[in-house]
Order: C-alpha cells, then structure tokens, then sequence
C-alpha cells in the first residue's frame, strides 16, 4: 500500500486548507483510512478516519472544524480543515489499515504516508 499525501502550506488563523490523501497498491483490504499529525517537538496525534462505509470519527480539537471524505473511484482521502488554528500546525501524516481499531490504534498494523506540512501562523 502506497499513500501519497498532498495539500499542505501555509495559512493564516482562522484559513482553511484541503489535505488529500491518494492510495494505490493493495487498498483493497484497507477499510479504514485517516490523518495523523504531528507537532514540532511533540508526539504524534490522531486527526481523523473514515471506514469503507463512511463512517467518520475526529479527534476532539479538530471537531465542529474539520471534515475529513473520500472518492472511493479515485482512492482519494481528503481532509477539509476549517478554521484553522495555529496549535493545528504540524506535519499531517495520512494512514491506513485493515479495520477502524487498528488505525485509531496507530501501530505497526498502520500503513503510514509521507507527511504534509500545515503550518498556522497567528
């Protein structure tokens, strides 16, 4: 499983930005996709995911604030970030894995992308 995130940049408080995260190899068996990220100096966090059937579920910070989708046609994740905050800065790291448990677990099951930098200023 390949993950190539894109979308990052720089934007000011209150901004928005679209991560996207596109998937190729054998995705077949990858029911749960999401966003992790991570902020200089601290560890990394869970963001968001969603299931093959769309089922959603978002960290508390970034509830009411971000909607994360998919394109099952294009194996595309997105993450639409609104209101944008400058504790959201980090680098956002797109994930995927076999079940939900899984990726909200963040563990060696986790196929991992290369990160997107998002950075908020004030």
């Amino acid at each position: 499983v390949q993950l190539q995130a894109s979308g990052g940049g720089l934007v000011q408080a209150g901004g928005s930005l679209r991560l996207s995260c596109a998937a190729s190899g054998s995705i077949s068996s990858m029911h749960a996709m999401g966003w992790y990220r991570q902020a200089p100096g601290k560890e990394r966090e869970y963001v968001a995911l969603i299931t093959s059937s769309s089922t959603t579920n978002y960290a508390d910070p970034v509830k009411a604030r971000f909607t994360i989708s998919r394109d099952n046609a294009k194996n595309t994740v997105y993450l639409q970030m609104n209101s944008l905050k400058p504790d959201d800065t980090g680098a956002y790291y797109c994930a995927a894995a076999s079940s939900l448990l899984l990726l909200r677990r963040g563990g060696r099951s986790v196929y991992w992308g290369q990160g997107t930098l998002v950075t908020v200023s004030s």
